[in-house]
């Protein structure tokens, strides 16, 4: 299992709000394709593009934007981030 859990921070929610993007803790060595492929696969949505950074902690967060014919809101209420 690559992704580990949502990210429900203020700033996850204003980037899912204004640019429809899920942020989620992954493993640190997932790369950007199999974290495309897994959340695809789990939550049935297309994935435009996958942003990664090394959190301060170590750990790796993961920027998920959605298709434009998906929202990131829905998903949210899915997982009880909204």
């Amino acid at each position: 299992m690559i992704l580990k859990r949502p990210v429900a921070s203020e700033k996850a929610v204003l980037e899912m709000e204004k640019n429809n993007v899920v942020c989620f803790i992954v493993d640190n060595n997932a790369r950007k394709d199999r974290i495309k492929d897994e959340f695809e696969e789990l939550y049935g949505v297309k994935v435009e593009k996958v942003n990664t950074i090394l959190t301060f902690k170590g750990e790796k967060k993961a920027m998920l934007r959605l298709s434009d014919k998906y929202k990131a809101e829905d998903i949210a209420t899915k997982l009880g981030i909204v």
